[in-house]
């Protein structure tokens, strides 16, 4: 019995040794990265600026722009502007080159988009020129008025408010700005800062001296007409604030993607349900309660551009967003609900 088992031990071992070893697989081939060639092209001149060897395909826009500034050192990437065709649209910094309508070898077009500053540096300038000029007015510094009215104050106390309203709103932008906006595109051109700030602080230097001046007459309809205009300004006021707070949360920090708004818990953001940009619809409301608090016609003239500026601004975004999201709601209007 031993024998016959040792016998069958040494057959089974014989099979196991005689059977075939699987073939180890073979190592995988190394994916070949096809590399690109970018040159830079100057959108006028024609002139070929640099020529970019071995380009990464996942390299973006950015990429491609701190590497021409390399070798362009006065022409860092938020000056850059580059096209694929030379009177075509700029293309985005977070634009993959191989995702572009090009081959291998790629041409863009170079422009020079000027000096640049910082959006929130434009956004503060803005609001700090509005908020001490109408103060010097208030206080009536010496050469503004007649000498006898020298940091004299006012008899109306609308005036008062007046201030306390004007001094508000743009405190309120300072603060919006420092803390809450989360700004999409980082600069602007240097030359937008003397046009935005004149718009502003001429603007506030004219209401200011009217609403300010000695012989200024409160309103017609009196304390009535104030109060009206008042709760209609702090309304506005709130709901722009509230506006703002939701379309912050609608951007991570650093993000660039966009959302569609919609309306929140928040009885303010209801609004998103009829206009795009209801940021605008509550800014142009809290100046026509200011128009009817001081009852004063450059207050006024400063809405109605105002309005003009902003249904503009307000018909791009809603034009944007119409683009960008194919389910988009359709009722929503720019600015005003069913209007325009």
């Amino acid at each position: 019995m031993d024998t016959l088992a040792l016998e069958a031990k040494a057959n089974g071992q014989e099979k196991k040794s005689s059977a075939p070893r699987p073939r180890p697989k073979p190592p995988k081939k190394a994916k070949r990265i096809v590399y690109f060639e970018v040159e830079i092209v100057d959108a006028k001149t024609k002139e070929k600026l640099l020529l970019l060897d071995k380009v990464e395909p996942t390299s973006t826009i950015l990429d491609i722009k701190a590497l021409f500034h390399k070798s362009n050192p006065q022409w860092y990437p938020a000056r850059q502007s580059l096209r694929l065709d030379p009177k075509g649209k700029g293309l985005k910094d977070e634009d993959i080159l191989q995702t572009l309508p090009v081959g291998t070898t790629a041409s863009f077009y170079f422009s020079d988009l000027g000096a640049q500053i910082a959006w929130g540096t434009v956004f503060l300038s803005e609001c700090y020129g509005p908020l001490l000029i109408y103060l010097m007015f208030y206080f009536r510094l010496p050469f503004i008025y007649a000498p006898k009215y020298d940091f004299s104050s006012s008899k109306h106390w609308v005036v008062h408010l007046a201030c306390m309203c004007h001094s508000f709103h743009y405190v309120k932008r300072i603060l919006e700005t420092l803390f809450i906006h989360r700004i999409s595109h980082g600069t602007m051109p240097l030359r937008n800062i003397f046009k935005n700030c004149s718009y502003y602080w001429c603007f506030a230097a004219w209401m200011a001296y009217y609403i300010n001046h000695p012989l200024y007459t409160p309103p017609y309809y009196g304390q009535q007409q104030v109060k009206t205009a008042l709760i209609i300004f702090l309304f506005c006021q709130v709901g722009n604030f509230s506006i703002n707070i939701t379309l912050r949360n609608l951007k991570c920090p650093g993000s660039k993607v966009k959302k569609i708004p919609h309306p929140t818990k928040n009885p303010f953001t209801w609004i998103f349900a009829l206009v795009s940009c209801p940021n605008y619809t509550y800014e142009l409301g809290s100046w026509m309660g200011f128009t009817v608090m001081t009852q004063c016609l450059p207050v006024a003239f400063f809405t109605i551009v105002g309005f003009v500026l902003m249904t503009v601004w307000a018909r791009g975004k809603h034009r944007n967003y119409r683009k960008e999201f194919r389910d988009y709601p359709t009722l929503r209007s720019p600015i005003l609900p069913f209007i325009l």
